[in-house]
């Protein structure tokens, strides 16, 4: 998959896996990380897939609705090169914190929802039920931190309610942060995620 790494002040220190919205790049988190923790390490990745020449993580059949196959494969494909990457780096594949936005962190919430190990943090702003209807590993390791929208009118309030109630009932610590500003990725959500990040 097409990344970025940077090294942080340690190999065995937290990483930072950076994962865009529709659209995004690489590049688009990295001014996130470096105000989350300008210390970690920093994986920074591309999606794989292109809808109308903007990249994503996985296919959508429309707006909201995931293709599913698309996306349990999709999953595996990070998942794996997760694993890879941190062979090739020699970073600490155990203390991996996902910060994903929209289409980033659907595929982060995928991560979760699939793998029990694949993260020991996420950061998800305005993150969708990736799945419904299957059982999920035990999550009683994983600390997670959403925010949403009141008026996001992609991720509705019940949607996000239900995410948190789902990784709440599979064990998951997790965090919501509510705002007002629609679908939009905001300083104050941001720093709202940092000081979460800094007290676990």
């Amino acid at each position: 998959m097409k990344h970025i790494f940077k090294k942080g002040k340690s190999l065995n220190g937290p990483t930072l896996l950076l994962l865009h919205g529709t659209g995004g790049t690489e590049q688009d988190l990295l001014g996130i990380a470096e105000m989350i923790d300008p210390n970690a390490n920093v994986l920074s990745v591309r999606g794989n897939v292109l809808e109308n020449g903007m990249p994503r993580f996985f296919k959508r059949l429309s707006e909201g609705v995931f293709d599913e196959k698309d996306l349990v494969e999709r999953t595996k494909e990070l998942y794996e090169f997760l694993g890879e990457a941190s062979e090739e780096y020699q970073f600490d594949r155990n203390n991996v914190t996902a910060v994903g936005y929209s289409n980033g962190a659907n595929i982060a919430g995928s991560l979760l929802f699939h793998y029990q190990d694949a993260l020991n943090k996420a950061i998800l702003h305005h993150p969708m039920v990736p799945r419904r209807g299957i059982e999920l590993p035990d999550l009683s390791s994983v600390h997670i931190f959403i925010s949403a929208g009141h008026n996001d009118p992609l991720c509705t309030e019940e949607e996000t309610r239900e995410l948190e109630q789902i990784l709440l009932d599979n064990g998951g610590s997790v965090k919501v942060h509510w705002e007002n500003n629609g679908h939009q990725l905001t300083r104050t959500e941001i720093e709202a995620a940092r000081e979460w990040y800094e007290s676990i």
